[in-house]
């Protein structure tokens, strides 16, 4: 058997796979990895025949929906899964066939309503249902302390000592550990009574996840992160540097209409030198009315560069060619020490001479 993990900060998803045939499934990949996994699987020969996630995740980002469209195989997760791409709704004691592994299918509820843990060979993948030293919280949506209790004592705890757990989280990078050691020293394992275990669970008091609602929009939708949004307008532009820019306003030569998209108090309070203002979210109802030439060099710049990124995207695609943005933002270019001008926002019919640099 292939056996890969992968790890994306605290996070660990596992590429499996059948040696006779090549055929493989990967467990809770990460959008972070996306090529990563590619790589893996043809570098071993592997062709994955499943992508399959062990819950909803609620602290990372899933590629599961991306690669199975990528790859033609479907999405696996368990039925009570509210994701409305997934195309193969499992439920507890089924089987999935991966070339000559089995892999058996675990529905642990409590983490979350839908989470499941999988038992293959000797190993025993326990997504966000045990942890080392841990278990999964609950307090997030659809968990259940008493139902996190009834998955770990009369389901996970029952099966084979011997079974090495690997969860979903590995944030000390620790060992693989039998299921038996973890039923001996995980402290949360220890209050063995429904009422003391549920109480326990129910006063953890944990830190919310980072991006905890873009994670659950994302992962429950299929719909796509601000990062990749930003990363995909990315792939359809140029870039101008900082140093360019400034390089083209000390020499004074017309070229290229700089636009600031940010909000007017903030064009307000300062600007790069010439730049016209056209807040984003005006852009595409007035940038016919400031830009009437649609063969114009237009930089786009905003705070921190994302924004105008996705601005710069949008003229593209809506006829101005040669739009393109600022590799940076205002703020980078005042803490360069850049020239900076102050004042009411600018927004003539058409660019101006003094808003146009080379």
């Amino acid at each position: 058997m292939y056996f890969e993990e992968i790890r994306t900060g605290g996070c660990v998803s596992y590429l499996i796979g059948c040696e006779r045939t090549c055929a493989a499934l990967l467990v809770d990949p990460s959008l972070d990895q996306r090529g990563r996994y590619l790589a893996m699987s043809a570098a071993k020969g592997l062709r994955v025949q499943y992508v399959l996630d062990s819950h909803t995740h609620a602290d990372h980002f899933s590629v599961a929906r991306q690669l199975a469209t990528e790859l033609a195989v479907p999405v696996v997760m368990h039925r009570h899964a509210p994701a409305p791409f997934v195309d193969l709704r499992v439920e507890d004691g089924e089987t999935l066939v991966v070339g000559d592994l089995r892999v058996k299918v675990v529905h642990t509820p409590g983490h979350t309503r839908d989470s499941i843990c999988l038992v293959v060979q000797d190993r025993l993948l326990t997504g966000d249902t045990l942890l080392y030293g841990a278990t999964g919280r609950t307090d997030l949506p659809t968990g259940d302390s008493e139902a996190l209790y009834d998955s770990l004592f009369e389901h996970l705890l029952r099966l084979d000592d011997s079974l090495l757990v690997y969860p979903a989280h590995n944030y000390q990078g620790s060992p693989p550990r039998t299921l038996a050691e973890e039923r001996a020293k995980n402290p949360r394992l220890q209050k063995t009574e429904r009422a003391a275990f549920v109480e326990q669970m129910n006063n953890l008091n944990l830190r919310m996840p980072d991006h905890l609602t873009e994670a659950l929009r994302t992962n429950c939708t299929g719909g796509k992160t601000v990062g990749q949004i930003i990363h995909e307008a990315a792939q359809k532009i140029a870039f101008m540097t900082m140093e360019e820019l400034r390089r083209r306003i000390e020499s004074g030569e017309p070229g290229i209409a700089i636009l600031d998209i940010r909000e007017a108090d903030a064009y307000a309070a300062g600007h790069i030198p010439g730049a016209i203002h056209l807040p984003r979210g005006q852009l595409e109802i007035r940038a016919d009315d400031v830009f009437p030439d649609p063969t114009v060099r237009v930089l786009a710049y905003c705070e921190f560069g994302k924004i105008s990124t996705i601005a710069a995207a949008t003229m593209r695609t809506m006829g101005f060619s040669g739009a393109v943005a600022l590799d940076g933002g205002m703020r980078s270019w005042r803490e360069a020490g850049y020239p900076i001008e102050r004042g009411a926002p600018h927004t003539p019919q058409t660019p101006s001479r003094r808003s146009e640099v080379p």
